[in-house]
C-alpha cells in the first residue's frame, strides 16, 4: 500500500499522476486482474463463478465458509440486547427524531448519526420501514 503512495509521489503527487493517466491505468490493470482471476476460478465468487452445470465434468473450487459458533452468536445477541437496554430511553427519542426527519423530507444524516450512537442497526432499519415502507422488487 505504501508503495502505491510512493509511486504517486514519484509522478508529482496526485495531480502529476492524473496528468500522466497513472491512476486510470492502475484501475484498468487491477480490473483486468480481477476479471482474469474471476474467470479462471482463482478468485471464487459464490453465485458468479462457483456454479457448475449438472452435466459438466468440471469440479468447482472448494470455498471454505466462515461460520460463527453458537456461543459467538449468543454472545453477540446478548451484547446487542444489553446495548438496547442501556440506551432504551435515549433510543426512543432518537428514533422519533429520525422518523420525523424522514417524514418531513429533511436531511436525515445528522439525525441518523445521533441515532446510531444509541440504537442498533435493527432499530434504525425498522424506524425507516415504519415511515417509508419496505422496498419490494417487482418480479
Amino acid at each position: 500500500m505504501l508503495a502505491e503512495f510512493d509511486s504517486i509521489n514519484e509522478r508529482g503527487g496526485v495531480l502529476g499522476a492524473m496528468e500522466t493517466g497513472y491512476q486510470r491505468g492502475r484501475i484498468r490493470d487491477e480490473s483486468m486482474l480481477y476479471e482474469h482471476r474471476k474467470h479462471d476460478g482463482s478468485l471464487p465468487i459464490v453465485g458468479v463463478n462457483t456454479f457448475v452445470k449438472p452435466d459438466s465434468d468440471v469440479t468447482p473450487p472448494e470455498v471454505e465458509l466462515a461460520r460463527a459458533t453458537e456461543a459467538e452468536k449468543e454472545s453477540q445477541l446478548s451484547r446487542v440486547r444489553a446495548f438496547q437496554s442501556a440506551h432504551a430511553d435515549e433510543a426512543a427519542e432518537a428514533l422519533a427524531r429520525l422518523k420525523e426527519a424522514a417524514v418531513n423530507g429533511d436531511n436525515v444524516f445528522a439525525v441518523l448519526m445521533d441515532a446510531a450512537r444509541v440504537c442498533s442497526l435493527q432499530q434504525v432499519t425498522e424506524a425507516f420501514f415504519e415511515v417509508g415502507g419496505q422496498y419490494r422488487r417487482n418480479v
